[in-house]
């Protein structure tokens, strides 16, 4: 694990002075820094893209939103793709990854669960996005699902499981729970307690609820950031 660690730290530090160097270049020549701080690309389903919210209420905007006005130099980019699985997030973790993308955030699962799908399938596809940020040297925060019960408990005690392993096994940040925000603000009951926080389908949060997760998760971003500086 040590070489690995190694290797990944040496080709994230080449990167960013590449990084550097390229903002340098297009100042020298008038251009503008458009590449300039730090980037960050947020791999996810329907609750990173926004499903349901105008465009300013999406996670991706009020995160970028609450980030600048605590003075970080941050652009996120909204890759996240309504429906998708962490199948579908592993087909595209590559084009996701591109050069200037400096650390990314991985919020998948909640399809995964809708569908019943195997926890097996999901930690596996899990592990090869992580797989792929260790190889480009990006750093990443990891954000975790809870199962239900309706699925018994064992699913749940397997799928519950995936997103710490994983994080301690990649040396990740780790945000146990999406939704923990959301279940705090209602009083522990995540059932009629924060529908006031939920779009009419109870599965996506509104513009308030985003709020609230957004105020959970940017502390932790903002450890993401410091760790790419």
């Amino acid at each position: 694990m040590a070489h690995i660690l190694s290797g990944r730290v040496a080709y994230g530090v080449a990167a960013r002075a590449a990084k550097r160097l390229v903002v340098a270049a297009a100042l020298a020549l008038g251009g503008t820094a458009a590449m300039a701080g730090t980037t960050i690309a947020a791999l996810g389903d329907s609750l990173t893209q926004g499903y349901g919210l105008p465009q300013a209420e999406g996670l991706v905007p009020q995160l970028e939103a609450w980030l600048r006005e605590r003075g970080h130099d941050v652009t996120v980019i909204n890759a996240g793709v309504s429906g998708d699985t962490t199948a579908g997030g592993l087909s595209r973790v590559d084009w996701t990854l591109t050069p200037d993308v400096d650390a990314m955030i991985v919020a998948l699962g909640g399809n995964d669960l809708l569908r019943g799908l195997d926890p097996a399938v999901s930690r596996a596809n899990l592990d090869g996005i992580l797989t792929a940020a260790d190889e480009k040297g990006v750093e990443v925060l990891l954000v975790g699902l809870s199962a239900p019960g309706n699925y018994g408990p064992d699913y749940k005690a397997e799928f519950d499981a995936i997103y710490a392993d994983l994080s301690d096994k990649w040396n990740t940040l780790l945000e146990p729970s999406f939704m923990a925000a959301l279940e705090e603000a209602a009083g522990g009951d995540f059932g009629e307690g924060a529908a006031r926080f939920m779009q009419p389908d109870g599965i996506h949060p509104n513009a308030t609820g985003v709020a609230l997760i957004v105020e959970a998760l940017g502390p932790r971003v903002e450890e993401l950031i410091a760790q790419v500086d």
